[in-house]
């Protein structure tokens, strides 16, 4: 735990901008002023914010204390519609993992649409759904759209003003490789300032990236050398994300992991791999910063990607231990072409999907309660 801002609640636009080396970085943007520096997230349940930062001998201001008085937070909705027995499995620990201290669904965003369109363009879309909505009652599906829409549109606003403090006009679509990424890694970053998810997926940027990369190349705007100094910076960034949690997260799962997952290669339904050069890019990141579990790097196998990956996968595999491999030959067919994978195996569609994470069931202690007839060995207590 290097350092924690629990004064400020973190969003897009929280925090002034902050780097590692100002005059040395490429890729540039952090979650906080400073890098490593840790920040709060109160809106998924205040009493968890208060743990955290009891666990590491801070205290939360009682301004910000005030604030969730009236506030609701996702802790106190989840536990209005629990049932009496819910509350009861969940207290015995025969059910563990349950989304109440924090929100467990997973959502994997379309990032690269930044890069692509601007948000001007993103902006000016969402302006034109919201108004053109056509409606026959204002029921609460209705109010929930607009509502959403209001809050997507702010949000590319503040997503301009963050990239603004850092010097850098997001409002068109990226010029060139390093806005490419910038414009891209903006947008991801964005999330991250607002969502502490335990699974915070890039999706799958590096073919995308390619297509700037080749016409660059070609254009000499960059070298090669060039090139792969932005992915590492980029990749640097991506392995300092970090979250505010309990010292019985990282037990349970050690290494204090956020899984920004990035999946690699595939096979397009056209029978065409996507193996490109990024690919590569993206996997010698782990030859030149060294070894890391962040970001995921997942590669999409199947026995048509080019042997010279495969072999090269392989190789670095033996070498790095950090390469995670799913089947792309079975994920292709229920989620298409363009999938990634959200924390370590699940898949789903970019920019369509969401996933909610269930719980996980203690079945010995299932059994047990069963053997005992409801009855809890410790508390003495009856479900």
């Amino acid at each position: 735990m290097y350092d924690i801002d629990e004064h400020t609640i973190s969003t897009i636009v929280s925090h002034k901008d902050g780097y590692i080396n100002r005059d040395l970085e490429q890729i540039v943007g952090l979650q906080t002023d400073e890098p490593l520096k840790r920040a709060i997230m109160p809106f998924g349940g205040i009493r968890l914010v208060h743990t955290e930062l009891k666990a590491y001998d801070r205290t939360l201001p009682e301004s910000i204390d005030e604030v969730f008085k009236y506030r609701k937070t996702h802790n106190d909705g989840v536990f209005d519609v629990y049932t009496e027995q819910m509350r009861k499995v969940r207290h015995s620990g025969i059910i563990t993992g349950l989304p109440d201290a924090c929100g467990r669904g997973r959502i994997i965003g379309d990032y690269r649409r930044v890069p692509l369109y601007g948000i001007d363009y993103l902006i000016k879309e969402k302006q034109s759904a919201k108004n053109n909505y056509h409606f026959d009652a204002m029921n609460e599906e209705v109010i929930r759209d607009r509502e959403e829409l209001s809050e997507q549109i702010r949000s590319l606003m503040e997503l301009g003003k963050m990239a603004a403090s850092y010097g850098y006009d997001i409002s068109k679509p990226a010029a060139d490789t390093k806005e490419t990424i910038h414009w891209l890694y903006f947008a991801f970053l964005a999330a991250t300032k607002e969502q502490n998810g335990a699974s915070m997926s890039m999706g799958r940027v590096s073919t995308f990236l390619d297509i700037y990369a080749e016409e660059d190349l070609k254009k000499g705007r960059f070298s090669e050398a060039e090139i792969q100094e932005l992915v590492d910076h980029f990749i640097m960034k991506l392995r300092i994300i970090r979250f505010l949690k309990t010292p019985s997260y990282d037990e349970l799962f050690s290494g204090d992991p956020t899984w920004v997952t990035e999946s690699i290669g595939g096979v397009g339904h056209d029978g065409r791999h996507l193996v490109t050069k990024m690919s590569y890019r993206f996997l010698h990141s782990l030859t030149n910063l060294g070894l890391a579990p962040e970001p995921n790097l997942t590669v999409l196998w199947s026995d048509r990607l080019p042997e010279s990956f495969r072999k090269f996968c392989a190789s670095l595999s033996i070498e790095t231990s950090s390469i995670q491999y799913e089947n792309d030959d079975l994920m292709r067919q229920d989620y298409g072409d363009d999938y990634g994978i959200a924390c370590c195996v699940s898949a789903m569609e970019l920019g369509k999907q969401m996933q909610f994470f269930g719980a996980r069931v203690n079945l010995a202690k299932t059994l047990l309660y069963a053997i005992n007839g409801g009855r809890d060995e410790k508390s003495g207590g009856w479900l």
